[in-house]
Order: C-alpha cells, then structure tokens, then sequence
C-alpha cells in the first residue's frame, strides 16, 4: 500500500527555522495534490498548505508569509519550510497526498503519522 513518512519535526526557538519532508512511496502510478495540515491538542486539523503536480501552491493564510512549499516529482517528495518560527506554530504536521495506486486504479488521499513540531521561546 501507498505510504507517506514525514520527517524533520522536532524542537525549535522562536525565530528559528524547520524544514519537514514527506516522502511517498509504494505502488504509485501518480499523485495529484499534496500538502501539509497540522493539528494542536483539543482541536481539528487545520490545512497549511498544498501544491498540486503543476508545481501551483496555495497556503493558507495562518501562515503569514513564513511557510513555504515545494515538491520534488520525481521523488514524490513534499516539503514545507517554516521560518521565523513562533510558538503557535506548536503542533503535529501531517502531510497528505491525493494518490492513484496501481493496487486500486482510483484516487484516495493518504495520510502521513505526523511529526510534533515545537516552539519554545
């Protein structure tokens, strides 16, 4: 089955910056969209970012100017750079990838486990 493996979470001071990537694999034939969400304890997921195959990002407007996605193709890669962090930014980051398998020949989004991202001043 498709599988998404993040990494690069971790403890940050305020100011700081944090690279996360997540990686795809298993029997991909292709990926549509992939993004970033983050969730913090006691409330819902909130999307962060996205970027579909064309390369086109959109993110949200919590982030304030400070995220940045990118995608490598052709290694079914997702990253989000976080800089000036803050303490809000405190949560646990899941990537997402909207994935036809050759197991099931439909689209279906899958889920990373998420990495903890942590602010300290």
């Amino acid at each position: 089955q498709v599988q998404l493996v993040e990494s690069g979470g971790g403890s940050a001071k305020t100011g700081g910056s944090l690279r996360l990537s997540c990686a795809a694999s298993g029997p991909i034939v292709t990926i549509g969209n992939m993004g970033w969400h983050r969730q913090t304890p006691g409330n819902q997921r909130e999307w962060v970012a996205i970027m579909g195959s064309n390369g086109h990002a959109t993110l949200a407007d919590s982030t304030q100017g400070r995220f940045t996605i990118s995608r490598d193709i052709a290694q079914n890669t997702v990253y989000l750079q976080i800089v000036n962090l803050k303490p809000e930014d405190t949560a646990v980051y899941y990537c997402s990838a909207d994935v036809v398998s050759s197991v099931t020949r439909q689209m279906a989004t899958v889920w990373g486990q998420g990495t903890q991202v942590t602010v300290s001043s």
